[in-house]
């Protein structure tokens, strides 16, 4: 839930630091417990037997921090007051779950104290722009630049690194959060520290809300302070893996898949596939740890969302390369116990199959880039809908990786790095008001928020257009040159009301709303209009058709796949390269509707044409053989039904 930046730190067995650790090569089924003081004396074997049985091999379990569930010997360090004298509740679970070939992740949160700490070094402690330590429920917020974060974490975590032979580390909110858990702001720190770091960087004092310097400030605090526990934990065990929410200093990155009740609408029934998609193809050498969060709220941990929610996301996340993550409050005995019930099915199949979920890599040829929310959604959106393979990243190392792709999409703007690629053979989808940022012949001024429409000039290039000649814009626009021959051109505002006087002071303009345009070998597409945000607000098709068609115009040889699948069946194509094989996997999305998740509509005949070499084709969910033919470049078959997830193995 509205976190800051959480990390784990995982450590592998004796297994060389050049080599994979586990959380590469091993499938991962993983149970979260975030325990309250009061767990401080649950039965560890029976915890331990419930995670065995459920089934999962990996269990995220409190460790210490605001509460230690063990006795430390570090100073400002406290047992939860409910752990009986003489009782080691975390080593006893440590114990049991390894008995079981579970691995077991120590959960921390350094990011609160009991205000005994703060007596004694109020120093170390968050700041108001008022002057006042914050305390939420009797705990005082440390600041990650002060010394309980910088110098005394490095004491605690030797200990618990000594102590206990763990299979990883969990830091919970780390680094300043820019608000409570009741949502109320924290504003900027302005501890002693903080002023004197902030005015070193930028040359002015500390402003008294926060602004984008103080946003990359405490951004670069957090990495600073990760790359010295990294350090650390590594020069302990040099085979430790770090993982944590941002990519700098790790090896895996974590996410989550939650909810909030004042979470503006729509829903984003992505959110696992985004999160695993960014994660393994932002960072393609490291794991994507993407957390199904069981409850709905803050204020409600102990009610879950939807069965139906809980399983997509577990399913999406399978699909796009990663584990099986659920996380709940307190112990698996739950009031309700919706979310478990959910789950179980899937990581059943996902212990049954688990020779399918390691080792995975996206085998899409395109590539969408990261940018403005709604933008990006709406792009994501319509390549899922229109079964286009696609990877995510936001970031440009797979320039420098020189992975290939038959074109890219970014959704806001494009980085000068990129006009190397397009000169180069390229193709390149820019959408929204900002340009390339590198010199492009015609493009002009940006223009205010525009209510207007589009006319299609042409509709060669738009077959999935020829039912209209009108698009609508809502926003700002770019000014491009008048060509001879554009392909979309703008009416501007005229009158909509009343109904007698709908147009009749219509002006067409020549003013072009796209632009194609030759770069080098490549080749460029700008709309220079935010055609992915009116999409994911608005579903138009119109918006939705114009984006497709310029993809088929600017894929040098058609696309990957071919289907007659729903929209809301959601495609993914994998491959195992040490397995020399192929996964097309379906996810089931039809069971959204609204703010509600319901189970999945039962698909029937889906046709798969994919261009790749295979002649054996099988159904894991139905337990057999498909036929395969070739048409051309592609392998053709077809799935006779679909419930709510299936993996078609290619060989």
């Amino acid at each position: 839930m509205r976190l800051a930046i959480a990390l784990i730190v995982a450590l592998a067995p004796a297994v060389g630091r050049a080599q994979q650790g586990w959380w590469m090569e091993e499938p991962i089924r993983l149970i979260q417990t975030n325990l309250r003081e009061t767990d401080s004396t649950l039965e560890a074997g029976r915890l331990a037997q419930q995670v065995a049985e459920f089934p999962a091999n990996v269990l995220l379990f409190n460790m210490g921090g605001i509460a230690a569930h063990y006795h430390p010997r570090i100073e400002f360090h406290y047992a939860s007051p409910h752990l009986p004298p003489g009782r080691d509740m975390f080593g006893d679970m440590l114990r049991e779950a390894h008995k079981r070939s579970i691995r077991v992740i120590g959960r921390f949160d350094l990011s609160k104290t009991p205000k005994p700490v703060f007596d004694a070094h109020p120093e170390w402690f968050f700041k108001r722009v008022n002057g006042e330590p914050a305390i939420y429920n009797g705990l005082y917020s440390t600041c990650i630049n002060g010394g309980y974060y910088r110098e005394h974490a490095k004491k605690i975590l030797g200990e618990a690194l000594e102590r206990y032979e763990v299979d990883g580390l969990f830091f919970n909110m780390f680094g300043n959060p820019s608000s409570d858990y009741s949502g109320n702001p924290m504003g900027p720190c302005q501890c002693d520290n903080c002023k004197t770091r902030f005015q070193a960087r930028y040359g002015r004092p500390l402003p008294a809300s926060p602004d984008d310097d103080y946003r990359r400030f405490l951004a670069d605090s957090a990495h600073e302070v990760a790359a010295m526990l990294a350090e650390l934990i590594h020069s302990k065990r040099p085979t430790a893996a770090f993982l944590t929410y941002v990519q700098q200093h790790t090896d895996g990155i974590m996410s989550e898949s939650n909810t909030a009740v004042g979470r503006p609408l729509p829903l984003w029934p992505y959110s696992a596939s985004d999160n695993v998609n960014r994660a393994r193809n932002s960072e393609p050498a490291k794991m994507a740890f993407n957390l199904c969060m069981s409850f709905v709220d803050y204020m409600w941990r102990f009610v879950t969302v939807p069965p139906a929610e809980v399983r997509l996301r577990l399913y999406q996340s399978m699909a796009h390369g990663s584990g099986v993550l659920l996380n709940m409050h307190g112990t698996m005995d739950q009031e309700d116990r919706s979310a478990l019930e959910a789950a179980r099915p899937v990581f059943q199949w996902h212990a049954r199959h688990e020779d399918l979920y390691t080792g995975q890599e996206s085998a899409a040829r395109v590539l969408l880039l990261g940018g403005r929310q709604s933008s990006y959604r709406g792009l994501f959106r319509i390549l899922s809908e229109q079964h286009i393979p696609f990877v995510v990243s936001d970031n440009l190392k797979w320039l420098e990786d020189k992975r290939a792709f038959d074109m890219v999409i970014s959704p806001d703007g494009a980085p000068a790095a990129l006009e190397h690629y397009v000169r180069g053979g390229g193709r390149l989808l820019v959408c929204g008001p900002t340009p390339p940022a590198w010199k492009v012949a015609g493009v002009g001024p940006l223009r205010p928020h525009t209510q207007g429409y589009w006319r299609i000039r042409d509709h060669t290039l738009f077959p999935s257009l020829k039912r209209t000649n009108l698009l609508f814009l809502d926003g700002e626009y770019t000014e491009l040159s008048p060509v001879a021959k554009p392909l979309l051109t703008l009416i501007p505002p005229a009158m909509f009301g009343p109904p007698e006087k709908v147009w009749v002071d219509k002006v067409e303009t020549d003013s072009p709303g796209l632009l194609l345009t030759d770069c080098g070998k490549g080749r460029l597409a700008y709309v220079p209009w935010d055609v992915g945000g009116l999409y994911y607000r608005h579903s138009s098709e119109g918006h939705s058709g114009l984006v497709t068609d310029l993809i088929d115009y600017l894929l040098p040889a058609g696309r990957q796949l071919k289907t007659n699948a729903h929209p809301l069946v959601e495609i993914t194509v994998m491959r195992q390269p040490r397995k020399n094989r192929t996964l097309v996997h379906f996810v089931n999305v039809s069971g959204h509707s609204g703010t509600a998740y319901f189970a999945p509509l039962l698909m029937r005949d889906i046709r798969e044409k994919l261009a790749a070499e295979f002649t054996k084709a099988r159904s894991v969910t139905l337990g057999r053989e498909l036929p395969v033919r070739r048409e051309d470049r592609y392998g053709v078959f077809s799935l006779p039904e679909l419930a709510e997830y299936d993996v078609v193995l290619l060989e």
